[in-house]
């Protein structure tokens, strides 16, 4: 049984190994008994937990895991694990969405270089569809930024790791978060709304078994395609 612990840690149903909850999921039972996941760990009842992987909900479900977990007899809908993905996803461009909303996410292949070139970015995105040769360039809009702090800055100063995240959105969901069409390349601007969306995004992108990446940017492309 997944037990809730007095030091904050919470211990995976399938792994039995214990972490804080910032990296597990939160499942509890509805008054009709069906298993449903709580990402705001705010449902009341007896919670169970299990590490933010696909896999590893996959396997839960199969193995009938939340029923000792949650000592109650409960419903398992077969489609859980689809339906936690699309959740997450939800909830990520809803968060990008307030984001925007505040002043913290523009989009535009020229918007998000010119405030590369200003500083003070988090994080860029690419869609799913975004071609290398936009990519790439936005890249090299990162590593010109991170010399001239080297150059400039004080003495042993270095750039603050921009967050890359590509292929994790597709064009769809970008025009839907930024209320416009073809939205190919973003950028998040410091505050709290961007870090609300980074949180979400890490989690996206964890359950789906990748990985945020701070980086300087991909590698060069002969795409000839122009970024937009």
């Amino acid at each position: 049984m997944a037990r809730e612990r007095d030091d904050g840690e919470r211990t995976c149903l399938v792994t039995r190994e214990a972490q804080p909850p910032e990296g597990l999921i939160r499942f509890v039972a509805d008054p009709a008994g069906r298993v449903m996941p709580d990402l705001r760990e705010r449902l009341p009842g007896r919670g169970a937990w299990v590490g933010c992987r696909r896999d590893l909900v996959e396997t839960a479900v199969r193995k009938r895991l939340f029923a000792r977990a949650l000592r109650t007899e409960v419903e398992i809908d077969p489609d859980l694990p689809a339906t936690l993905d699309r959740m997450l996803e939800e909830a990520a461009l809803s968060s990008l969405s307030m984001a925007r909303k505040a002043g913290q996410a523009i989009a535009g292949f020229g918007k998000v270089t010119t405030a590369l070139a200003g500083g003070g970015v988090l994080a860029v995105i690419h869609a799913a569809e975004a071609a290398d040769d936009g990519r790439r360039k936005v890249g090299q809009a990162i590593r010109r930024r991170a010399a001239m702090v080297a150059e400039m800055g004080p003495e042993g100063a270095v750039a603050p790791h921009v967050v890359v995240i590509e292929g994790i959105f597709g064009l769809p969901q970008l025009d839907l978060a930024f209320g416009g069409a073809n939205v190919i390349h973003a950028a998040l601007l410091a505050g709290g709304a961007s870090k609300s969306f980074l949180t979400r995004a890490e989690m996206l992108a964890r359950y789906r078994g990748r990985h945020l990446d701070a980086s300087e940017g991909s590698p060069d492309s002969g795409d000839d395609r122009e970024p937009v």
